[in-house]
């Protein structure tokens, strides 16, 4: 092999190189945490946590969230969720959502929460949507809106959440025919968004 060929096969052996320790890792971490052995998830979480590894930061979160392993700590928690929701990973935005619509760890903030919920459920991540519906249902942080209530219950429920299939029932209780109507074209047209890398 010669020229550009032969200089992208070096630099996909190189990010292999690269990223399959933190790989591997992330996997004896999670392994780890599966079984129950904190101590060892932990170890492994907090290496690949501060070299940047939302996966890790996310799972870090949950220990501090949980009191796995650690003593309990919200506002620990919230940190490691705000590092990995701010490169886009959609299970750490949802949980930064519930702590700011909480107040654990984060101030109380409806708007802040409706911010985390919306990143999260716009990436197709079904807790998010359901959580979003809840917001624009009671009008927390955003605007009532029984439409987008509604297509966000529906969308979070078409992905098995029951709790959001409940909730949809609930809303439409509320709407006119003409509103879920609407809903449901909403909910068909939605693609989610590329996730963060």
């Amino acid at each position: 092999m010669t020229g550009p060929i032969k200089h992208i096969g070096w630099i996909i052996a190189l990010l292999f190189g690269m990223l399959a320790p933190a790989w591997a890792d992330f996997e004896k971490g999670a392994s780890a945490y599966e079984r129950g052995d904190y101590e060892t998830a932990l170890h492994k979480f907090q290496r690949l946590a501060g070299k940047g590894d939302r996966k890790a930061q996310y799972k870090l979160g949950e220990m501090y969230l949980k009191g796995q392993g650690v003593q309990k700590d919200f506002r620990e928690a919230a940190k490691w969720f705000q590092q990995a929701a701010g490169q886009g990973y959609a299970p750490a935005q949802s949980n930064l959502g519930v702590m700011y619509e909480k107040g654990n760890g984060a101030p109380q903030d409806d708007k802040e929460a409706a911010k985390w919920f919306r990143q999260a459920a716009e990436q197709g991540y079904a807790p998010a949507q359901g959580n979003l519906g809840v917001m624009y249902k009671q009008g927390l942080g955003i605007p009532t809106d029984p439409i987008q209530a509604y297509m966000w219950f529906d969308l979070a429920a078409k992905q098995g959440d029951r709790k959001a299939l409940i909730n949809r029932s609930r809303v439409a209780d509320q709407m006119t025919a003409a509103q879920i109507v609407e809903a449901q074209r909403l909910a068909r047209e939605w693609k989610p968004s590329q996730p963060g890398k």
